[in-house]
């Protein structure tokens, strides 16, 4: 399988060492505000376990910071 079409599922203590927020923080303030289900994160069988997908939350940081970026240059 090539790496475009494999998906990295991460848990919520693998995503806070990647992200260097607490686990606590990610489920209480990033969860469905900022992270939202089935883009960034699923719960595989329909389970309370949530699984987090690397890539969309990697792009979507990236892209925030660019649009952030963007926005400060000046005219």
């Amino acid at each position: 399988m090539s790496s475009d079409t494999h998906n990295t599922y991460l848990t919520t203590d693998q995503l806070s060492a990647r992200i260097h927020y607490t686990p606590r923080t990610i489920r209480n303030e990033l969860l469905d505000c900022c992270l939202i289900e089935g883009r960034h994160y699923i719960r595989p069988f329909g389970r309370r376990k949530i699984l987090f997908i690397w890539a969309a939350i990697e792009s979507d940081m990236l892209s925030a910071e660019h649009d952030a970026l963007s926005l400060a240059q000046p005219e």
